[in-house]
């Protein structure tokens, strides 16, 4: 086995973790899937953003910036990460407020168009916020849900999406990387299975933005939903952002009229018209707070490319895997082991997991757990070392036996 050192040495992107802050400290970070590490000129922006922006124009700063922030922002998320052309992407939000908007929108319209189509189709494994938001708005709009049933170390297939969908589907909603096994979904493959029923389809790319390469447009996808904290690294309750194929523009209304999607915010007059294009599925005032943490991050994943950065995910999970067959034989691979069918985390299962996980937070080793049994390692490229890895599986290793 090639060695962490060798590994590190190699490593086209090693450059780019001192830009991080904590990770020249001994620390074990695995959880950059849930919360990536902040980039440490992000505390001089936000400095400046305090002293100058907020405290220079303040006002004015609305007119000058941030009005449009949401759309610009989201503009070059869409470009650098997302395969989205400008004008489909919007910041701001949380990940479940635009799931709800996105989701009941898509099912109102599909109703509207063909009112026996009563059926979201959602999987059993798919992350409990999309899970909840389905139920609560099947409930809301006497709808049912119809359920995949999956293997948690897996994922959606494309023959248990054809049983499910059909002509009574109105949306469909997946996730394009399995929350607890990593599972790669065959996104442009499920996505023609869901337009061939004559159904819309939302991905959920919480787990893959940033880490793994995404081509909405080229999939022909409808909707898409997806946090910043995690692989954007946009920090703690950073906003979400939400894509509504261009397509769509004039075809969905959005379920929570704000001001901020008015065609014209500031006539505050007595009656709601949307705004053209994305800018009518924003409802409230924007983070701008939370936008500005985002844009060093972006900066980042633009300079290394998503594909480097992909291809760097993929020989830190695939050595994470190699370790743990060579040094954890109690242990049970919980994700995909074809590192094409797997994002960018590996779970490792054994009945010991969670008071392991417990055992290697007070070692400043810092994986994360997920039921049934599942130690989660996140391993965020361009913050993460080999040397890390193989510092952490050890640790595993130890605090099991």
């Amino acid at each position: 086995m090639t060695t962490a050192a060798e590994l590190d040495a190699a490593d086209p992107l090693a450059r780019f973790r001192d830009r991080f802050v904590g990770a020249d400290t001994d620390l074990v970070y695995f959880d950059g899937n849930s919360l990536g590490r902040p980039v440490a000129a992000t505390a001089g922006r936000l400095a400046a953003f305090v002293e100058q922006d907020w405290g220079g124009r303040l006002i004015r700063g609305w007119d000058e910036q941030w009005m449009g922030l949401p759309t610009t922002l989201g503009d070059d998320l869409a470009r650098i990460c997302l395969g989205a052309a400008a004008g489909q992407t919007a910041v701001g939000d949380s990940t479940t407020v635009w799931l709800y908007k996105l989701m009941r929108a898509a099912v109102d319209h599909a109703v509207r168009t063909d009112a026996a189509r009563t059926e979201i189709v959602i999987d059993t494994d798919n992350f409990p916020t999309d899970r909840y938001v389905a139920e609560g708005i099947a409930a809301e709009r006497g709808l049912t849900l119809r359920w995949i049933d999956v293997d948690t170390s897996a994922g959606v297939t494309a023959d248990q999406l054809r049983e499910a969908v059909g002509e009574r589907t109105a949306l469909v909603v997946l996730n394009h990387v399995a929350y607890r096994s990593a599972w790669l979904a065959d996104a442009p493959e499920l996505t023609r299975i869901c337009h061939d029923a004559g159904a819309l389809v939302l991905w959920d790319l919480c787990h893959s933005a940033g880490a793994v390469p995404v081509a909405l447009d080229e999939w022909d996808a409808d909707l898409a939903v997806g946090c910043t904290y995690k692989y954007l690294n946009g920090g703690p309750g950073s906003p979400a952002f939400g894509y509504v194929n261009a397509r769509l523009h004039g075809e969905l209304t959005q379920p929570i009229q704000g001001w901020m999607g008015h065609a014209d915010p500031f006539l505050m007059g007595p009656g709601y018209a949307p705004a053209p294009g994305i800018r009518r599925f924003i409802s409230g005032t924007p983070p701008i707070l939370g936008m500005v943490a985002m844009r060093d991050m972006l900066d980042l994943v633009e300079e290394a490319g998503i594909e480097a950065i992909r291809a760097k995910s993929v020989a830190l999970t695939s050595y994470a895997v190699e370790l743990a067959d060579a040094t954890l034989p109690e242990v049970t691979l919980a994700s995909p082991r074809d590192p094409a069918l797997r994002g960018g985390h590996v779970t490792l299962h054994h009945e010991r997991m969670r008071e392991v996980t417990a055992m290697l937070w007070e070692r400043d080793v810092i994986p994360d757990y997920r039921d049934p049994g599942g130690l989660r390692i996140g391993l965020s490229p361009l913050s993460t070392s080999f040397d890390e890895v193989e510092r952490g599986v050890a640790a595993v290793a130890e605090a099991l036996r």
